[in-house]
């Protein structure tokens, strides 16, 4: 069974950048398509971006293409989501997630394992 803790989360201006890291342990990572999905206050989870176990794929949601990257490195079983250009709109409670197959997916039924979430705010 993976395990997954996210880090990197904090309070940052708008316009700001941050990074969130996932490091994983547990089944063979390198196969295993990652992605991150947000909860805002009384809001359902959404997806906001995936990569696939070799990294060859990337998927992101239209609200967040051009500002967030999606990344990984095998050899430090770990996810990246680098944020850039940060909206008042973007805080939310940010999870990793570990899927069942090896590909990009955005929906939450593909996800079999996640993490316990890292808080970003963003202020005015």
């Amino acid at each position: 069974q993976v395990q997954l803790v996210e880090s990197g989360g904090g309070l940052v201006q708008a316009g700001g950048s941050l990074r969130l890291s996932c490091a994983a342990s547990g089944r063979s990572f390198r196969i295993t398509g990652m992605g991150w999905f947000r909860q805002a206050p009384g809001k359902e989870r959404e997806f906001v971006a995936a990569i696939s176990g070799n990294g060859g794929a990337t998927s992101s949601a239209d609200s967040v293409k051009g500002r967030f990257t999606v990344s990984r490195d095998n050899a430090k079983n770990t996810v990246y989501l680098q944020m850039n250009s940060l909206k008042l709109e973007d805080t939310a409670v940010y999870y990793c997630a570990a899927a069942k197959g090896s590909l990009v997916y955005s929906s939450t039924s593909a996800y079999d394992t996640w993490g316990q979430g890292t808080r970003v705010t963003v202020s005015s």
